[in-house]
């Protein structure tokens, strides 16, 4: 059990007390005149991890990397790297490199060339150079196209040199701006794994900028929220979607249904909230400071709600009746919102296990929809 817990603290240092951050931002800022980018942003990112950035666009999170990278001055507040003060130290001379969200890679030099300009202001020997250029295009699997231009390779070629380019002078942090922007959907979705496993391999800090939730979520150990400038909520993937502590998050990740209440009663461990939209009570397992009468938002995932044309068993789980008002069929599920008797749209999610032509719920058919009181968050209204 012991060692167990170990490998645990080791995995997620960010669960050990006595773990030392890499990368440590305190009150960092940034405004320009009467405009705040980023607003006081305290964060601790450890060694290895895979860090994503996430948010609309506009909510700062460019600008906070930018900052890292030392591109942008900060307003306010400080940067450190392994216990030292990055705040006003040039970005050639910080441990991290950035990958740009364009690739930037130069049209007239050749993959090799590109990915070896890293190394100009370094003193190495041609044959080192050479070498060192070598094992970079091999680490991302270029090895024998480095005579290729840029238009010579594909979309996915060119991003691999670009981030060979940012690895080879092996900085201790790795800032990608967008890494995965300019793939089509299917590369995107096996470039992120080569993506996972090459930051495995060289074992150094990732951090990633994305708008893409699904993106970030694959990435990431760990994920930072950002809305208008302030992070609102850090933690795992799981950690974020499941247990989201704001509307803005619920909302933000997948799709969710909001759902406003108001308190009805409280037991331990389960909250009764009487939702007047729907015209019923519903229950969340919640051993939070919830109090009667305290306006909240219940928020509950489209997967987590089981439709059936039959009424389910009776038990103290929520239960609701309606029409399907529209339908949509996506491969691997189907999506229903269903349109309940006091006009509320609720969004539910059914996995198409059986292939057929035929819908086993259809337009039109009336439907009982049911979630456990687990199943569901509570948050602030």
């Amino acid at each position: 059990m012991v060692t167990a817990q170990r490998q645990n603290l080791a995995e997620r240092p960010w669960l050990d007390p006595t773990a030392q951050p890499q990368i440590v931002l305190e009150g960092l800022g940034k405004t320009y005149g009467g405009f705040t980018a980023v607003g006081s942003v305290n964060l601790s990112i450890y060694k290895g991890e895979m860090f994503a950035l996430v948010g609309a666009s506009g909510c700062g999170k460019t600008t906070l990397l930018r900052m890292l990278a030392g591109f942008v001055t900060p307003s306010a507040g400080r940067v450190s790297i392994d216990g030292v003060d990055m705040t006003d130290v040039p970005p050639h001379e910080r441990p991290v490199n950035m990958m740009f969200q364009s690739y930037a890679l130069f049209p007239h030099m050749s993959a090799a060339d590109n990915v070896g300009y890293g190394l100009k202001r370094l003193r190495l020997d041609a044959a080192t150079r050479r070498r060192r250029v070598e094992e970079a295009l091999e680490m991302v699997q270029l090895g024998g196209l480095g005579a290729r231009k840029p238009h010579q390779l594909s979309g996915g070629q060119r991003q691999r040199v670009a981030l060979a380019r940012a690895l080879i002078r092996r900085p201790k942090v790795l800032l990608l701006d967008e890494p995965l922007s300019a793939l089509d959907k299917k590369l995107r979705e096996s470039t992120q794994f080569e993506l996972m496993d090459l930051q495995y391999e060289v074992g150094i800090t990732f951090i990633v900028v994305t708008h893409d939730q699904d993106e970030a979520m694959a990435l990431s150990s760990r994920i930072a929220v950002m809305d208008r400038g302030a992070v609102v909520q850090v933690g795992t993937p799981a950690e974020v979607y499941e247990f989201p502590r704001t509307r803005f998050v619920a909302d933000f990740f997948g799709t969710a249904n909001l759902l406003e209440g108001t308190v009805s009663a409280c037991e331990p461990g389960r909250v009764t909230v009487h939702c007047a939209q729907l015209g019923c009570d519903l229950y969340v397992d919640d051993g939070a400071r919830a109090q009667v009468g305290e306006r909240v938002c219940i928020a509950v995932r489209p997967e987590k709600i089981r439709l059936s044309k039959t009424p389910p068993e009776p038990g103290r789980h929520n239960r609701l009746q309606g029409v399907v008002w529209e339908l949509g069929y996506l491969g691997n599920r189907s999506t229903y919102q269903i349109k309940t008797p006091g006009g509320t749209i609720v969004t539910a999610f059914a996995q198409n296990e059986r292939r057929t032509l035929d819908w086993r719920i259809d337009w039109s058919d009336e439907v009982y929809l049911s979630w456990d009181a687990d199943a569901a968050v509570l948050l602030q209204s």
